[in-house]
């Protein structure tokens, strides 16, 4: 395991607070307020959860590791949503159409949760700076560190919109 520093411990709680605060936002979601289709442009709160989960499975997996991400790899066909997550930037229509099975997305959460924070722990200095080749996804290259910023931080706004979501439903929204 690589030396820990300062930008990866901090890197590892942020993510850790998070991810924590987004699985007590959907902890007690029902089926029928994760699809229901809000009026306007808005997206259903089961579509932002399912585009915080793939993006950063997708993010951290596939775009900074370089491996195959969960979705298309072991949690392939278990992910807990009724069809793949479409690229980056195209999700309004999947969202619209997108049926989830809260359980079985908490459970690949879970996983894609343990594998960037397994991930995070091998980091140093060095490879926080290396860049990134996000051209896939139609952003120009950043630093590792940049982009898991941007993740983190995509974790945050959509819990918020779920929050959001679920008080426009009647329900308490943020856990706390």
């Amino acid at each position: 395991m690589a030396d820990q520093n300062a930008a990866v411990t901090l890197l590892r709680e942020q993510f850790k607070w998070a991810q924590g605060f987004l699985m007590g936002t959907i902890h007690d979601v029902t089926p029928e307020q994760s699809q229901w289709l809000p009026p306007g442009k808005v997206n259903p709160l089961g579509a932002n959860y399912g585009h915080i989960i793939t993006g950063l499975d997708r993010g951290v997996n596939g775009l900074i590791r370089g491996a195959a991400p969960l979705m298309v790899s072991t949690w392939e066909g278990k992910t807990g949503f009724s069809e793949p997550a479409p690229p980056p930037g195209a999700w309004g229509a999947w969202a619209r159409r997108v049926k989830v099975d809260l359980p079985a997305a908490q459970a690949y959460a879970q996983a894609v949760f343990a594998a960037t924070d397994e991930y995070l722990a091998t980091l140093s200095d060095a490879d926080l700076a290396r860049q990134v080749d996000l051209s896939a996804i139609g952003a120009p290259s950043s630093s590792v560190a940049e982009f898991l910023t941007v993740l983190l931080a995509n974790i945050c706004w959509h819990t918020g919109e779920i929050s959001c979501l679920k008080g426009l439903q009647d329900a308490k929204g943020y856990p706390v």
